[in-house]
Order: structure tokens, then sequence, then C-alpha cells
């Protein structure tokens, strides 16, 4: 019996989660990858299999501590460049997290910088 860990369950919510959302060239995936260090988030056109944009921590500093301030402004930054390739509308991938803290926050400041999630 092979025992089970918080990664294989990450796993299965992530792929479950993937089942309901596909992006496309109208209303792109905006998918959010969050470490221990550093957050992704790419715009990706999953009927073309394009990224259409993308924006992380690890192109900053690398310094700073992930946080909530750290998050909002990354939110902040990925919507910036989303609408500066035309993309207003999005289908929001939170990569198998909970929709809370960090992943809230940055799905609220892409709101607030005028995305439509």
């Amino acid at each position: 019996m092979k025992l089970k860990n918080r990664i294989d369950y990450k796993k299965r919510r992530h792929l479950r989660l993937r089942h309901k959302v596909c992006g496309t060239a109208g209303r792109p995936r905006m998918s959010v990858c969050m470490t221990g260090r550093h957050v992704y988030i790419q715009f990706i056109d999953d009927e073309r299999a394009v990224t259409l944009a993308a924006v992380s921590t690890a192109n900053a500093d690398g310094k700073s501590k992930l946080d909530m301030a750290v998050a909002m402004e990354i939110g902040r930054k990925a919507a910036e460049a989303a609408l500066s390739k035309g993309i207003k509308q999005v289908v929001f991938d939170r990569g198998g997290k909970a929709y809370h803290g960090k992943v809230k926050a940055i799905a609220d400041a892409a709101r607030e910088a005028g995305m439509k999630l």
C-alpha cells in the first residue's frame, strides 16, 4: 500500500481543478504556482499551448520574504503585464492551493488593477 503525502493530495486537487479550468485566446488561464520562496504567474492559452505573459518574484532581487505584501505586489504586476498584452478577462487557476491567504491576495490585487477573474 502506497502512503499518501501532502504532495500527492495537492497533485490530485490540481488535476481535479484542471478538468474544469481551460484557457482560450479570449480568456486565458491565469496560473499561480507558489513555492517556498517564489511566486510564478503565467497567462496561458491552452488551445494553442502558448504562454502569453509571465511574471515572477524570481526575477526580482530574490531576497524578499514571501508574505502578503509581496503577494499583492506580484498580483498587481501580473495584471499590468496582462493588460499591456491586451488580456482583460482570465480564468483563475490556483494550482491546487486553497483559495485563501496569499492566493486570495494575488487574485484580489489583480482585480483591483483592472483584471476580470
